[in-house]
């Protein structure tokens, strides 16, 4: 009898853990709502902000480079004299026997001057390189003319021949008495080389008419 009371309290045993321990504990009252939680509904709903049409949106990208319709002159002296600038000279072969300068125009039309010009070098082992401009004047100062435009440089032996190039705004200057602007970014932007681009004013000498003379009797 006592082993049927023993078997009975293992069966028992077993049947509470097998319906686990919600079984032995007695279920717990509902809990309260809190004040804020769950939160009350809002009494209206947020507010959007309305998104901005993209037919106005900028664009990311730089802007382009403004056009320059009329040159500033705030040096009628200086202006007067760039208006002779003639000659291209370049520092990188200037001083190899044989080296020749070459030809810039500056151009008046009406309110804007251009300018423009090339110099193809031709003193012994530089035969084929060159440099140029091209560009609007966009102020004349006293000892600064500011240009707009570019400035290539052909070296046979930098970038494989590939002309390499500076541009944008380009400031070239002048001090006291001399007659030569020089070209302030003048540095090779592929192999560092202070290039020395100068342009060189040679006034023009105006060839006055001989007088005829008398024939004698």
């Amino acid at each position: 009898m006592q082993m049927n009371k023993a078997l009975s309290s293992i069966a028992l045993f077993g049947a509470l853990v097998l319906a686990g321990p919600g079984y032995a504990q007695p279920a717990s009252a509902p809990q309260p709502p809190s004040s804020y939680y769950p939160a009350p509904p809002p009494e209206r709903a947020p507010v959007v902000e309305r998104g901005a049409s993209p037919s106005s949106l900028s664009s990311p990208l730089p802007a382009a480079a403004p056009k320059v319709e009329r040159t500033a002159i705030d040096s009628d002296a200086e202006a007067q004299l760039f208006a002779d600038a003639r000659k291209i000279s370049w520092g990188r072969y200037a001083k190899i026997k044989g080296a020749k300068t070459g030809e810039v125009t500056v151009t008046r039309q009406g309110n804007l001057w251009t300018v423009k010009g090339r110099l193809d070098s031709v003193a012994p082992g530089t035969e084929g390189d060159w440099v140029a401009i091209d560009g609007v004047v966009e102020r004349i100062a006293a000892g600064v003319v500011q240009v707009r435009g570019e400035v290539a440089f052909r070296v046979a032996k930098v970038e494989k021949g590939t002309a390499c190039k500076v541009g944008g705004l380009l400031t070239f200057r002048r001090s006291g008495k001399s007659q030569v602007w020089r070209l302030a970014e003048g540095d090779n932007p592929c192999d560092g080389t202070r290039e020395g681009f100068d342009l060189v004013m040679e006034k023009q000498v105006e060839k006055k008419p001989v007088p005829t003379q008398p024939k004698r009797s």
